[in-house]
């Protein structure tokens, strides 16, 4: 297995028309979540990736799994849970470059996993172990679970990295900035935004901000700035990378997980972190092209040609 990730995955309800959810009466349906949009993304590339979850043992649920699956992910570390539901969510386009998301996902059957739901020997198969800060806010079982498997990741040298993801509305600011900085003080790479780093540290350049993270314990930071690109630094090279202009942005929503899908799998193609973090900037990119969280993630061969069509400037320190 290349990469192993948990967390909570849903069905998206999308209008059909933009404006208020209130003047609809059609909607599209998709399936979404961060770690899995991630797990798909790596597969699409031609990789292994494993998902670990639960989900509410009903049409929702096995909606989520089948189509997972059908995505090449391996769900088998995935639970039915009878006692609980799949989490729903809704994404409204208010106006050309504003959107909203309401979530409907309390007790949700992914709020129920615990550290129970691990396999030891299931992580220990894996390259890199991927975690978000999502999960961690879903209920303190969940909290556990991410902390589990970061264990069991440290104890078999599987490489971890965390994706902050904040989600402000899941928890009080407090808990949320204290937990985010124990897992990143976990991770090997953290893959902050730019908005995530200033939540955690204050204000501050990307330069200072990724020192922050890198004292918090991280041995490599990638920070993401949007359509500007990233800025990136371990002990051997550092610096801008340029992002990928576009035509006109559709969807914004899972560019982020698609910026890590990239990474990672430049990181499991032997590129040097420059290279992988050029390659996260464009499948992030590409993402934004195409209504839906996993819709825009390119196959290997889209994403070659998307990045020679396309000129970039950046600089390294």
């Amino acid at each position: 297995m290349d990469v192993v990730t948990l967390g909570e995955t849903m069905v998206l309800f999308t209008p059909e028309t933009p404006g208020p959810m209130r003047y609809t009466n059609r909607y599209s349906i998709r399936v979404a979540g961060a770690e899995s949009n991630v797990a798909i993304g790596l597969s699409r590339l031609g990789f292994q990736a494993g998902w670990i979850s639960r989900l509410g043992d009903d049409e929702f649920g096995k909606k989520i799994q089948s189509f997972i699956r059908g995505e090449g992910v391996d769900v088998s570390q995935t639970i039915l849970e009878a006692d609980g539901d799949t989490g729903l969510f809704f994404k409204e386009k208010l106006a050309p470059n504003e959107w909203r998301v309401k979530y409907y996902r309390k007790n949700s059957a992914a709020s129920m996993m615990r550290p129970e739901d691990v396999d030891e020997s299931y992580i220990a198969s894996a390259k890199f172990l991927h975690v978000t800060g999502i999960t961690p806010a879903l209920s303190e079982g969940c909290y556990e679970t991410v902390l589990t498997a970061i264990e069991y990741a440290k104890k078999h040298h599987v490489i971890v990295v965390f994706d902050p993801n904040l989600r402000r509305k899941l928890w009080p600011e407090e808990k949320a900035r204290n937990v985010l900085l124990e897992l990143a003080s976990k991770a090997d790479i953290v893959l902050p935004g730019i908005d995530e780093a200033k939540f955690l540290f204050g204000s501050g350049t990307p330069e200072q901000l990724t020192e922050r993270f890198r004292d918090n314990g991280a041995t490599v930071v990638v920070m993401k700035l949007g359509s500007e690109g990233a800025y990136f630094w371990d002990d051997d090279m550092g610096g801008y990378v340029a992002g990928f202009s576009v035509p006109e942005v559709v969807d914004p929503v899972g560019a982020g997980d698609g910026f890590s899908a990239g990474f990672l799998s430049g990181l499991l193609d032997g590129l040097n972190l420059h290279d992988s973090v050029e390659r996260a900037n464009a499948v992030g990119a590409m993402v934004t092209l195409v209504p839906g969280d996993v819709e825009g993630l390119p196959e290997k061969g889209r994403l070659m040609d998307f990045m020679q069509s396309r000129e970039q400037g950046d600089v390294e320190r």
